[in-house]
């Protein structure tokens, strides 16, 4: 019996301009719905992300609208107290569960496999799972909001406020399972990004060539994996002793109050550097377009991201230093608060010497980063006083620590983030962006902010506490008050400014072509946006600045297959070819799972049973999701 042996095609075989068809209809999407809740591409989960994470800012920021006007004038009765109670937690609990965190891992979802050379991230099926778990706990706790059962003890949901003495209802339980969905998609994304950044780097990107964006996104991941887990298990003691009457947090039964901030802050204190480490990758990506040359102490930058990580992990106890801990133990929290400034400085300081040294274009993507500069030194100059226990002894839980709460939160990290759409927004859409609307869009973020946020400073000096409703006219903290109401209305009306230049340019915005910056970076070496194969050939690395130095022709790699989905697996320092992988087709399993997984999390607000009727239903929808498939299948 003769065995007929079918030859791939690879793309090296294949016509010049044959090869991007044929490759789009290998890694393209199909059209309908279920093609649309099937699709693996990244770039299309990426932008789902993106759009999901400002959905859920914009939300949290018409909480924030509704506190600033109630606090606008003294003995206000906009708001009561129950619902401001929930206001405020939903507004913390969005932007640092539902944006802060996702928002930064959405950009790297899109763009770490573009500037790797890659043509899909690794465990692309995970990454379609991970955005769905991801958009229904936040559609979860917002729909408890409208029904009034939206959690109301703060986004840290302290115990034993938030037990079930003096907590009744499901309130807690929303937030605590809103945790689970939220960290259980963030530990996803990160282990698939510290796998793509490991294993599918292009040939030649070596561990000293890989960008800084790639670095800073990179150390990032593994902190949310180091992290996550601390507040997840948190969540899960918290709704036992709420659902099943343990007492991990009951002290009258042996348990420990004080459990809960350890666990919740080892997890809290890395989430502001979760939060923050993306800011620096687009920093560090503008700098270097917009200062035309690469930026200055590259090895600096990344041992700087890296010692931040470390050092993230040892602050937690600066938050607690009210709750009596030894005084020994607060020296040295104190000196790690401290210690943590020193590689954040290194790194502006690289920054500045780049602009200094470079020939800058002031664009507004670069205008945002100056006022991050600005914003977020200021922040961090507050934080090293608050490192200090006689200090936060005094202005614990006030408006002084609010204040350095958003200058540090917005200045480190929403400058950066709108400066990198407007910066990579050609990439996603094909058009620029308004320069125009952009700096209007600066200028009344950046003295918005200020007029709303530093005032805070001196109320809190004066006594003002932070999550309280309303305040009596004689404690003279009316005008900072009103002062603050009216810049956070002119930083409402910058976004609103920014959506309509989103909107209008996306339709209209001049078509920029491939690289309109004259950017270095990979992603800018395919098309604007990018086909679903990403690069029609994968490129080869020759050096850090691969499109600065090739300025004629991109070294590219052949032998990959044509006909099927198949990307180059590397060795983890040299970047050497070591094997060719398959990559996994589109499937709906991801999503149906998602689905499943989402109702056991909420059955079990209810009751814990749904946890052991639904384990079998999601083990038999996850059995399909791996089942292997034939081997003519395969082949």
């Amino acid at each position: 019996m003769t065995e007929t042996v079918i030859k791939e095609a690879l793309d090296s075989d294949v016509p010049e301009g044959e090869l991007p068809k044929r490759l789009a209809a290998t890694w393209g999407t199909e059209s309908g719905l279920i093609g649309a809740l099937s699709t693996v591409d990244h770039k299309i989960i990426g932008r789902r992300y993106i759009l999901t994470g400002f959905f859920f800012m914009f939300l949290g920021g018409l909480a924030a609208v509704a506190m600033r006007l109630q606090l606008a004038l003294p003995d206000n009765r906009l708001i009561g107290p129950d619902l401001y109670n929930q206001i405020f937690t939903m507004h913390g609990t969005t932007m640092m569960f539902l944006f802060g965190v996702p928002i930064g891992e959405a950009l790297a979802v899109y763009l770490v496999p573009l500037m790797v050379g890659t043509r899909n991230i690794a465990f692309p099926r995970l990454n379609a799972f991970s955005y769905y778990v991801y958009l229904f706990g936040g559609l979860m706790i917002w729909v408890a909001f409208a029904l009034n059962i939206g959690p109301d003890n703060g986004w840290f949901s302290y115990v034993p406020l938030a037990g079930p003495e003096f907590s009744p209802g499901k309130r807690a339980d929303f937030w605590a399972q809103m945790v689970t969905f939220t960290e259980v998609a963030a530990l996803a994304v990160a282990v698939e990004i510290v796998v793509t950044v490991l294993k599918l780097r292009a040939p030649g990107m070596t561990l000293d060539r890989i960008p800084l964006f790639v670095w800073a996104m990179f150390v990032n991941a593994f902190l949310i994996i180091f992290a996550m887990p601390a507040v997840m298990l948190g969540s899960t003691l918290l709704i036992l002793d709420r659902l099943l009457d343990t007492h991990f947090f009951n002290q009258a039964e042996g348990g420990d109050p004080l459990l809960w901030q350890h666990l919740f802050w080892f997890f809290g204190h890395p989430e502001v550097y979760i939060i923050f480490l993306p800011g620096t990758a687009f920093v560090s990506a503008i700098v270097a377009t917009f200062a035309r040359r690469p930026v200055f102490g590259y090895p600096a930058i990344v041992l700087s991201l890296i010692a931040t990580g470390f050092l993230s992990f040892g602050l937690w106890i600066h938050h607690m230093f009210t709750t009596g801990l030894p005084q020994l133990g607060a020296t040295f929290f104190t000196a790690s608060s401290m210690m943590i400034a020193i590689p954040t400085g290194i790194q502006i300081f690289c920054w500045i010497a780049t602009l200094w040294d470079g020939k800058p274009v002031y664009r507004t993507p670069l205008l945002f980063v100056l006022g991050f500069f600005f914003i977020f030194v200021a922040g961090g100059l507050s934080g090293i006083m608050l490192a200090s226990v006689p200090i936060d002894t005094q202005v614990h839980d006030t408006y002084f620590v609010v204040a350095h709460f958003h200058y540090v939160l917005i200045g480190g990290a929403v400058f950066p983030l709108i400066g990198a759409i407007y910066y990579w927004f050609p990439k996603f859409t094909g058009r620029m962006m308004s320069e125009g609307l952009g700096r209007w869009h600066f200028w009344l973020a950046f003295i918005g902010f200020n007029v709303a946020f530093f005032p805070m400073h001196i109320s809190g000096l004066r006594g003002m506490p932070r999550r309280v409703y309303t305040y009596p006219a004689e404690m003279g903290w009316d005008t900072l008050n009103l002062v603050s109401t009216l810049g956070a209305t002119l930083f409402v009306v910058s976004f609103l400014v920014f959506l309509y230049n989103v909107a209008a340019s996306a339709r209209g915005g001049h078509v920029a072509g491939d690289n309109p910056w004259d950017a270095s970076t990979l992603e800018w070496a395919t098309a604007s946006p990018p086909p679903p194969h990403n690069f029609h050939r994968i490129p080869f690395v020759t050096s850090r600045e691969p499109l600065w130095a090739e300025r004629e022709t991109l070294p590219v790699v052949t032998g990959l297959a044509v006909d099927k989905r198949e990307v180059v697996i590397t060795t983890t320092t040299e970047a050497l070819p070591d094997l060719k992988e398959s990559s996994p087709d589109p499937t709906i399993w991801p999503f149906v799972s998602a689905i499943v997984v989402g109702v056991i999390f909420i059955a079990s607000i209810f009751t814990p049973l749904a946890v052991a009727w639904g384990a079998p239903v999601a083990a038999l929808v996850i059995l399909a999701w791996f089942w292997p498939k034939s081997m003519e299948e395969d082949r």
